[in-house]
């Protein structure tokens, strides 16, 4: 089961109710940050989840409002004893951007581990996760991520039995793991069945629409995207600064064919998002406003 919390959605500066742009995700008791806005410990605390578990952050981008709660979180992150290493993935300029912003968190009891972006697409796998990392059409190089937590097939009991792999090998074999005994290689796929669906998330703000996001995104359980602009008069704003109105959103979304959409990293002069929410969801109908402090834990699916 993988738990998602977004912690904040605004986008440029905070808002009474509303930090600046992070998200936090559990899975298999690890805990994995996509962005650092301003209040994203705050916001942690307010959803009662601790930065402590933290052992790999996601950073789409260098602007502020992404990246401006670093500092204080890796502190906390010092402070509550931790010692295991933190691994760090973001654009080229990473080390440096990071190590900069440590100037008021110099001394930590931990190692970061910086893993830099320089491709177009990029995939890896980190504490259980494959990460799916694209760019976007920012006005700096910026990243939307894609995470899956993939499924096994089923353990084929009478294909085990029929190849006489012993019974001692099939908890082994169910792992994953390869087996060499009496020099005989037992290897996972003499004994599983096909992968079954496993879960996804994507998350993408700070980007005009693109079909690499399309493509990303599809068959991906939640989608969350930003929706700068509500209001239908801000397209031109949109294009001129390289972000999203909720109707282009929406429009990705249902080329992607998502199961459910969160709209998040809204401007600060859209006070009110849902007077603008049904006209997206003409378009869309399973799109929804991102909150902060908005929870979902996503199973894999039932067979």
């Amino acid at each position: 089961m993988l738990d998602v919390c977004l912690l904040g959605t605004s986008g440029m500066m905070p808002l009474p109710g509303r930090w600046l742009t992070s998200l936090m995700t559990r899975y298999n008791g690890s805990s994995l940050v996509i962005d650092c806005g301003e209040g994203t410990q705050v916001a942690m605390k307010e959803c009662g989840w601790s930065p402590k578990p933290i052992d790999t952050i996601l950073i789409t981008h260098f602007h502020a409002d992404h990246i401006s709660g670093l500092p204080g979180l890796l502190l906390t992150m010092g402070n509550a004893e931790r010692t295991e290493p933190l691994t760090m993935v973001g654009p080229r300029g990473l080390e440096r951007v990071v190590n900069s912003l440590r100037v008021v968190a110099p001394e930590l009891p931990f190692e970061i581990r910086f893993q830099e972006l320089s491709k177009d697409e990029e995939d890896f796998e980190i504490k259980g996760y494959k990460i799916h990392a694209f760019k976007v059409r920012h006005n700096v190089t910026c990243y939307g991520y894609s995470l899956s937590i993939p499924r096994a097939g089923r353990f084929d009991v009478e294909r085990a039995k029929a190849l006489e792999v012993p019974l001692k090998y099939w908890n082994p074999l169910q792992k994953g793991e390869t087996v060499e005994a009496d020099g005989i290689i037992y290897t996972p796929d003499m004994v599983m069945g096909e992968e079954r669906k496993g879960i996804k998330v994507t998350y993408c703000t700070d980007s005009r629409p693109m079909d690499r996001i399309v493509q990303a995104a599809a068959d991906s359980d939640l989608f969350i995207c930003e929706g700068m602009y509500g209001e239908p008069d801000k397209l031109k704003k949109a294009k001129q600064y390289r972000h999203m109105t909720f109707y282009e959103a929406a429009e990705m979304g249902k080329k992607a064919d998502v199961r459910e959409m969160w709209l998040t990293h809204f401007s600060p002069s859209l006070v009110r998002p849902e007077r603008y929410l049904k006209a997206a969801q003409k378009i869309f109908p399973r799109l929804t406003l991102g909150k902060d402090g908005r929870m979902k834990e996503l199973d894999f699916p039932e067979e």
